[in-house]
C-alpha cells in the first residue's frame, strides 16, 4: 500500500513539475512588453501559465486580477476556452462590415452597427456565468462610464473618424489575450505594423577578365545595375508591402482585415467608385 501511495505521489509530483516548468518557459513569437497599450494592462507575472497577469491598477482589466489564479493552468483553461468563443464570435463584425460596403452605407452607419455588436457579443460571452458577466459590466462602468461597453458617440470622440471606430472595434484587448495565450493568434488585430528591415544594397563585382573584344567594351556599371535588379524586391512584393496581412484562420469568408487601414480604405474608395456608376 506504500509502496502504491509512493508511486502516486511521485506521479503528481512529476505532473506538477512538468507544469511549472511549461509556464516557465512559455514565450511568444510577439512580445508583449513591446506593446505599449498591452502593457497598461497587465503585468509581468513568471507564475502565470502564459507569463503575463491583469494589473490590479489597471481601469480596464483590473477588476479580472483576482477574478481566476492566473498561476492555475486549470482556471486558465477554462477561461481561455471562453474567450476562443469571443473570438470567433467577432468575425461577424467582419460581414456586417462586407454587408454594408455592399449596400454602399456610410462609414458612420457601419460604425454604430459594428460598435453595438461588438458590445453584444462581449457581453453574450458572459452567459451562465453572473459573476464575470458583473466583473465586465463592472470594467465597462469604469472605463466607458456606460455598463454595456462604449457607445458609438464615445468611440467617435476617442478615435476622430468614423473609419478608425470600425478599426477599433474589429480589434481586442491585446493585455487579456498575453494572458491567456492568445497573443501570437491574434497579433495582427492591434494595429502593430512592425518596420520592415530593407533588403541589402547590391555589392559591386569585379567583372572577370572578358574573352572576346564586345565583352569587354560592356561597362562595369552595367554589368553592377544588373545585379542589382538581380538582388532587389519587385515592387509589391512581400518585402514592400508590409501592411497587408491574413488572418491565422485562412477564413476566406472573412475578407476584410481592418489592422491595417490601407487595405480597409482602398475597399471603401472601390464601393464608392461603384456606386458612384451606378454598379
Amino acid at each position: 500500500m506504500k509502496k502504491r501511495m509512493a508511486i502516486v505521489f511521485s506521479v503528481l509530483l512529476l505532473l506538477a513539475v512538468l507544469v511549472v516548468n511549461a509556464a516557465a518557459t512559455f514565450t511568444y513569437e510577439h512580445d508583449p512588453t513591446l506593446n505599449p497599450k498591452a502593457m497598461e494592462d497587465i503585468v509581468i507575472n513568471p507564475d502565470a501559465v502564459y507569463g503575463f497577469s491583469p494589473n490590479p491598477a489597471s481601469k480596464r482589466l483590473g477588476v479580472f486580477a483576482d477574478a481566476l489564479d492566473w498561476t492555475d493552468p486549470v482556471q486558465v483553461a477554462q477561461a481561455r476556452e471562453a474567450r476562443a468563443l469571443y473570438h470567433e464570435n467577432n468575425k461577424e463584425l467582419y460581414l456586417i462590415i462586407q454587408n454594408g460596403l455592399n449596400n454602399g452605407d456610410s462609414l458612420e452607419t457601419i460604425a454604430r452597427r459594428v460598435s453595438q455588436r461588438r458590445n453584444e457579443i462581449r457581453l453574450e460571452s458572459y452567459k451562465g456565468n453572473p459573476e464575470g458577466l458583473a466583473l465586465v459590466k463592472q470594467s465597462n462602468l469604469e472605463t466607458y462610464g456606460n455598463e454595456l461597453g462604449p457607445t458609438p458617440e464615445y468611440l467617435y470622440e476617442k478615435c476622430g473618424s468614423w473609419q478608425t471606430v470600425i478599426e477599433k472595434a474589429c480589434s481586442t484587448n491585446a493585455g487579456m489575450d498575453a494572458c491567456l495565450g492568445f497573443y501570437d493568434e491574434y497579433y495582427y488585430t492591434y494595429g502593430i505594423v512592425e518596420p520592415v528591415t530593407p533588403p541589402e544594397p547590391a555589392q559591386p563585382q569585379t567583372p572577370a577578365a572578358p574573352e572576346k573584344a564586345d565583352e569587354a567594351a560592356q561597362p562595369v556599371t552595367a554589368q553592377v545595375t544588373q545585379a542589382h535588379h538581380e538582388t532587389a524586391p519587385e515592387a509589391g512584393s512581400e518585402r514592400t508591402s508590409p501592411l497587408i496581412s491574413t488572418p491565422p484562420t485562412g477564413d476566406s469568408a472573412i475578407w476584410l482585415i481592418l489592422p491595417a487601414a490601407a487595405v480597409f480604405t482602398a475597399a471603401v474608395s472601390v464601393a464608392g467608385r461603384r456606386k458612384a456608376k451606378g454598379e
